[in-house]
């Protein structure tokens, strides 16, 4: 049997009803959620519509704060041991307003976290534990993740990924944009079938990226001084190239405009005093301060692909 003071301590639950309508004469709910877990949690909150905000805190406890927009929806709330499960109850005559619930979540940072919205948005800042985000027009913007795996599937809705370093990071979206800034990791993929893909970043050290896009956009931008082998292709559609590289050998036919595969080798790195004399820096370009890469679709079929050494 567990004790009065062990559930207390699992679980304390908080309702304020708020004074303050909305325009359709519904009144605001305010609830909030406390859990007490252990390193290496898992939380999954489930949310048909309306935004989840997902952000570290120092500390063992999960805190979810939900504004409930009518009585048309409840909170279904459940722990099992080291797991929460957290998800919008819709009651019969609930539609997208009267339905919607905004959380806010504050996990440990190594928590795992999976949000899933219709509408959205999502956002994730700041975590180390893996990610997963799911919607359907709900825009995804994750920030400030290290070390952990980051999945993302979308319908329409746009992707910001920004500052994601060493983990793995996995994208698919049918129609929404995706931008990539400064995301870094030992595999990065992302895939789209008609959403512009952007990264800007300079490739980290020793991963492998690959963007796809059937009817989209690819735009990839690196510093002058990245170390990569970039690999391009668009089956109807053009490539155009900024990187002043070495053409390599590819296992597809090359064509003008089509197709590009090349590298940039590392610069030598001398230790002080060890610089041979004959060796001359290259002159920095400082008119283009950034190289770009772009495939421009007009029907379907583009690959672009880098690996960092």
């Amino acid at each position: 049997m567990i004790s009065k003071k062990r559930v207390e301590i699992l679980m304390l639950v908080v309702i304020i009803v708020t004074a303050t309508g909305l325009a359709s004469g519904q009144i605001q709910t305010h609830k909030e959620f406390r859990f007490t877990v252990h390193p290496g949690s898992s939380v999954s909150v489930g949310n048909p519509y309306g935004a989840i905000s997902v952000k570290s805190a120092a500390s063992n406890t999960v805190v979810v704060t939900a504004i409930l927009h009518s009585d048309k929806v409840e909170i279904d709330q459940i722990q099992h041991g080291n797991r929460i499960d957290i998800s919008s109850h819709l009651l019969p005559g609930a539609n997208s307003e009267s339905g919607q619930v905004d959380y806010e979540v504050l996990v440990p940072a190594d928590a795992s976290v999976n949000l899933r919205s219709s509408t959205g948005p999502l956002k994730a800042e700041k975590m180390r534990g893996d990610l997963t985000l799911e919607g359907t027009t709900a825009s995804v913007d994750v920030h400030d993740v290290s070390n952990a795996h980051v999945h993302v599937k979308t319908l329409s809705g746009p992707v910001t990924l920004t500052n994601i370093k060493g983990g793995h990071v996995e994208v698919t979206s049918v129609s929404g944009d995706v931008t990539l800034n400064t995301v870094t990791g030992p595999n990065v993929q992302v895939s789209s079938s008609s959403g512009k893909i952007i990264y800007n970043g300079d490739f980290g050290i020793g991963g492998a990226y690959s963007l796809t896009s059937h009817t989209g956009d690819i735009e990839a931008t690196a510093p002058p001084q990245a170390s990569i082998d970039v690999v391009a292709e668009s089956t109807k559609g053009t490539v155009d190239s900024d990187f002043s590289l070495e053409p390599r050998h590819t296992s597809f036919p090359q064509k003008i405009g089509k197709s590009y595969k090349a590298r940039r080798p590392r610069l030598p790195h001398w230790p002080p005093g060890m610089r041979p004399s004959s060796w001359q820096e290259p002159v920095p370009r400082v008119e283009r301060p950034s190289m770009a890469m772009r495939s421009r679709q007009r029907s379907r079929g583009s690959r672009a692909a880098a690996r960092c050494e």
